[in-house]
């Protein structure tokens, strides 16, 4: 029988340039498609039910401060163009930074009136601009931390300081340095109520009594401004009220429902105010009130109480008008609310502000809502 014969084929050789095929085509694919790994299975999960109690709705942006940011915001930007772009929430902050106040938040602020913007008067002192254009609510106003941007916040503000001893007296032991207290002109030592909240470190606006429909039968006071009022006899009543303390950052009707509803009286007052250089809150009591358009056409800086804590003043009822205040920030961004320096309000408002950053929500002064969307 004859031989067979056995060729040797070059195994190594062969399994070399496979191998070297499977890696160009490798390479040619990653260079080529967008995804690498197309076509293996990919598994979606909703954030919502990843993570209990949290959902995508909780989950923003970090706001970029205006020296990191490219184009006119940038660190060349004048500071005019930074306010104009942040708008009036961080004027305030600006201002005292530049005046070197070192105020900051939980920190006693200034209680002696800054001569930059005040003129004295026959009544006393007054709120006035400045020669450079520096305002009282500028000045004035408490700055409010910059981080947490997304965070919700609610502003309160607390009427009624100094008409009551020891009302006021629980008002400023018991609550939030961040709560705002607006002083009523008519209260006994108003100065004194005035530099004991500033110390404490909180934000001031000062009442100013409006005329409501029922007057005479319902009169807020003798400086009452009223719809009738134009000329001297209405700029002496607010010249009145304006000088009965200083270092606020801005006015608050008291009741008033007729001359907050009536155009041409409340173009007559934010005019003044606006001159003044200081803000205006509308206490949201009057359904009717024309203030937030007229403080538009008006430049006044404007700020609109969402929720009136105590027009019930119950425990339960003032609990449940909390709830509504912390939806409307949540929803919003921001909320406003407002009430008087009764103790059920009072003892409610410091029970429920004390896990309030626990619960996602930040207390901030009155400055920090102006010119706010309104919802």
């Amino acid at each position: 029988m004859g031989k067979r014969k056995f060729f040797r084929l070059p195994f190594g050789l062969i399994g070399a340039g496979l191998f070297t095929v499977m890696i160009t085509t490798a390479l040619v694919w990653i260079g080529v498609v967008d995804d690498p790994f197309g076509g293996e299975p990919i598994a979606v999960i909703p954030l919502e039910k990843t993570v209990e109690g949290l959902s995508s709705r909780d989950i923003a942006v970090v706001e970029l401060k205006p020296e990191f940011a490219d184009g006119p915001l940038g660190p060349d930007a004048s500071r005019s163009a930074r306010q104009g772009a942040l708008g009036p929430r961080f004027e305030g902050a600006e201002a005292q930074g530049e005046a070197g106040s070192g105020e900051g938040p939980g920190v006693a602020l200034s209680t002696t009136p800054d001569s930059r913007v005040t003129e004295r008067t026959d009544y006393g002192l007054l709120p006035k601009i400045g020669d450079n254009g520096l305002r009282p609510l500028d000045v004035y106003a408490k700055r409010v931390t910059a981080e947490l941007g997304s965070t919700p916040k609610i502003a309160i503000v607390i009427g009624g300081i100094g008409l009551s001893e020891a009302g006021s007296r629980n008002a400023l032991d018991s609550l939030p340095a961040d709560v705002t207290l607006a002083l009523a002109p008519y209260g006994n030592e108003i100065e004194g109520w005035m530099q004991e909240a500033r110390q404490a470190g909180h934000e001031l606006l000062l009442q100013l009594p409006l005329e409501p429909f029922d007057f005479p039968d319902n009169d807020p006071g003798p400086h009452t401004l009223l719809v009738s009022l134009r000329g001297a006899e209405f700029m002496d009543r607010l010249t009145w009220l304006l000088s009965r303390t200083t270092n606020y950052v801005g006015v608050v009707n008291f009741m008033g429902a007729r001359f907050s509803s009536t155009e041409a009286s409340m173009q007559y007052l934010l005019e003044e105010v606006t001159r003044r250089g200081l803000m205006y809150v509308d206490d949201g009591s009057s359904s009717r009130s024309v203030a937030q358009p007229v403080a538009s056409a008006a430049q006044t800086p404007f700020s609109k109480v969402d929720v009136v804590l105590d027009a019930v003043p119950k425990p339960d009822e003032i609990n449940a008008r909390l709830l509504q205040l912390e939806a409307l920030a949540r929803a919003r961004g921001i909320a406003v609310a407002a009430g008087s320096a009764l103790p059920v309000t009072v003892r409610q408002l410091a029970d429920w502000s004390r896990d309030l950053e626990q619960r996602g929500l930040m207390l901030v002064p009155i400055s920090a809502t102006v010119d706010r969307p309104q919802g």
